[in-house]
């Protein structure tokens, strides 16, 4: 080797510097990578964020939209009988919105939506007075949503037998309406489960007489409950007392076109919210 300087040795620390020099880079793009995976993270989180805003915001509009209504049912129906009834009616629209809601929320929702463990085919059984809500916030906008077409059900009775029915019956029907025959329906087709539209083993969607009852806007659902109760009350109270004398035949006429006019507007309003 004699006293020159092998070429290894010089080689070594070179070759230590690039190695340090090449941990460094590694170093530093472990870091950009894990900036970048944190950047994108935040990016979902944001994107998830926003879309829960938009779907609440969505629905919170086609519930006020929906829940508009009921001042259409309040001016069409109070336009539409005598002077003398028109508190009557009034406080009948009160009635459903208050009550029914109220209703809505001790027993009517569990019944529509509340899935159990082992869901059946009738009605459901959970989150009475809104219990486990906050596992799942979205669900208090849905709870708002489907409150709104309860109550619009029972709305549609009110004007069926208007200027004949004592609040105190009315009352009770709202109370029926609202906590058990609307909430069964809405449960057997809307829920998944019900014996009108639910999910067979094979994955298929069925009912138990074949193809599954499909309702998208309301229109077997709301309209037919309330469309019923509406014929049923009209059948048992039976017309105003004489309504179909010749002697009386002007005393039914309707004592405010204007109002019936703008209800007919703000019900045309609120149908968007469906």
């Amino acid at each position: 080797f004699g006293s020159s300087t092998s070429p290894v040795l010089c080689i070594i620390p070179q070759l230590v510097l690039f190695l340090t020099a090449m941990s460094t880079v590694a170093e530093q793009l472990n870091l950009i990578n894990s900036k970048v995976l944190a950047l994108q993270t935040d990016i979902d989180d944001t994107k998830a964020n926003y879309d829960e805003s938009l779907d609440t915001i969505w629905m919170l509009l086609a519930s006020m939209l929906v829940f508009f209504m009921h001042s259409g049912f309040s001016l069409l129906e109070a336009g539409s009988v005598r002077f003398k009834n028109t508190q009557n009616i009034l406080a009948k629209n009160l009635i459903v919105v208050t009550i029914g809601f109220l209703c809505w929320y001790l027993i009517g929702y569990p019944l529509a939506f509340g899935a159990v463990d082992e869901p059946g085919k009738v009605s459901g059984g959970t989150n009475f007075l809104m219990i486990g809500f906050w596992n799942a916030k979205s669900t208090f906008r849905f709870w708002l949503f489907q409150g709104a077409f309860c109550a619009t059900g029972g709305t549609i009775v009110s004007g069926a037998m208007a200027e004949r029915t004592k609040l105190k019956g009315f009352g009770t029907f709202t109370v029926l309406m609202t906590s058990i025959i609307y909430p069964l329906v809405v449960y057997w087709i809307w829920s998944g489960y019900g014996f009108l539209n639910y999910t067979d083993d094979s994955g298929k969607q069925v009912s138990v007489i074949g193809p599954p009852f499909m309702d998208f806007a309301g229109s077997g659902v709301v309209h037919m409950v309330g469309g019923i109760g509406a014929i049923c009350g009209a059948i048992i109270v039976g017309p105003r007392k004489d309504r179909w004398s010749e002697s009386h035949a002007n005393a039914f006429d309707a004592h405010s076109v204007p109002f019936c006019v703008l209800g007919t507007f703000f019900l045309w309003f609120g149908w968007y919210g469906f």
